[in-house]
């Protein structure tokens, strides 16, 4: 072949390639406007969401085809830069919408108000004091029971299970994390509840011990298999140097295989808690609707309401600044999760840290 012959191949393929980029660039590029337009014409409330839309599908479809790797770079990219955005709008919206109970209120009253009335819709007072005790008591008691069975059925589960054993315990874990909430929540209320009021002659019907264990062990699915897939996730070679060193398989369970994962087993219970403090139809069922704090205090068979029923129970019959109250309950709500979840990064970290060597 002839050095013009090559150079001739060379330039075509390069021409090819060119057209491909240039072609799947202005694909790319209409499918965002697209995209852009039809959010921008969703937001205003003009009839042309639906073509812009259209011309979306139609662009990322010709792209997908003629330029496939471009295609799935933009479309990745969108993904990714939608649901920013949209987690933004969401989270903007809440504390915009909570806002004026703030500035009625007061942040500090509307958090620490614990003269009566504590909540009365009508003269314009909402506490949230009495709801962040029952989800501070309710996710107390769920997790008092989600983080040590869950750990140490995930210990179970990885370590020491048959290998039989465990091909039909850990699907039928992972089956329970699916169960509905709203169904251990009628099992909580239809058997539990009426076994505790005839046992223990509780004054009135649900309570926060109750709920807790209920929640607590809703929870304990998640718990159990996020940290079981951690501590299957320990290099064997570690698990091998301590039992050849003369370790029992205890000690290596507690000296090594846990400090390794304990990453990812502080995850699964801060997933478990996580569910406890957001769950909702179980609270909602079991305990009551109204907004005051136990006497005493302490008194866990008291029966109050937590963030997450407050807003399940009231919200369709609120409005105005009552709706806005229940907007500021969803405000504690997102700042006690970012809490958690800044906490679980710091965990994390540090024991990256101190496994690494480097404290």
């Amino acid at each position: 072949m002839s050095e013009v012959t090559k150079r001739n191949q060379l330039t075509r393929l390069r021409e090819t390639f060119d057209d491909s980029a240039t072609g799947g660039v202005v694909a790319s590029v209409l499918a965002g406007v697209c995209l852009i337009g039809a959010f921008a014409s969703f937001l205003l409330s003009t009839p042309y969401t639906v073509p812009f839309l259209l011309g979306f599908v139609v662009a990322a479809g010709y792209g997908w085809v003629a330029h496939q790797a471009e295609m799935a770079r933009t479309l990745t990219f969108i993904a990714t830069v939608s649901t920013v955005a949209i987690l933004g709008l969401i989270t903007v919206y809440v504390f915009v919408e909570a806002a004026p109970a703030f500035a009625r209120m007061g942040v500090v009253e509307i958090l620490t108000r614990t003269e009566q009335p504590l909540w009365a819709t009508g003269r314009g007072i909402f506490s949230l004091v009495p709801l962040m005790w029952g989800t501070l008591v309710t996710t107390l008691i769920a997790t008092v029971i989600a983080a040590p069975f869950g750990v140490a059925g995930a210990l179970f589960i990885s370590e020491i299970a048959p290998r039989s054993v465990r091909e039909v315990i850990k699907p039928a874990v992972e089956v329970l994390a699916g169960i509905p909430s709203i169904v251990y929540g009628f099992i909580g209320f239809t058997v539990l509840n009426t076994w505790m009021t005839e046992k223990f002659v509780l004054p009135g019907q649900g309570s926060l011990f109750l709920a807790g264990v209920v929640i607590g062990f809703m929870a304990l699915p998640t718990t159990v298999s996020t940290a079981e897939d951690a501590i299957a996730a320990v290099p064997e070679s570690m698990k091998s140097g301590s039992l050849a060193l003369g370790s029992t398989e205890w000690q290596t369970m507690k000296s090594v295989t846990l400090p390794t994962a304990l990453s990812g087993v502080s995850a699964g219970v801060l997933l478990g808690v996580g569910r406890a403090i957001g769950e909702t139809m179980a609270a909602t069922v079991i305990l009551g609707t109204v907004v005051e704090l136990p006497d005493p205090l302490y008194d866990v068979f008291g029966n109050t309401i937590t963030l997450t029923s407050a807003i399940a129970a009231q919200y369709g019959s609120a409005h105005g600044i009552h709706m806005n109250a229940l907007f500021a309950a969803g405000v504690v709500l997102f700042v006690t999760v970012v809490g958690l979840s800044m906490i679980a990064q710091y965990v994390e970290a540090r024991m990256q840290r101190k496994l690494g060597g480097q404290e």
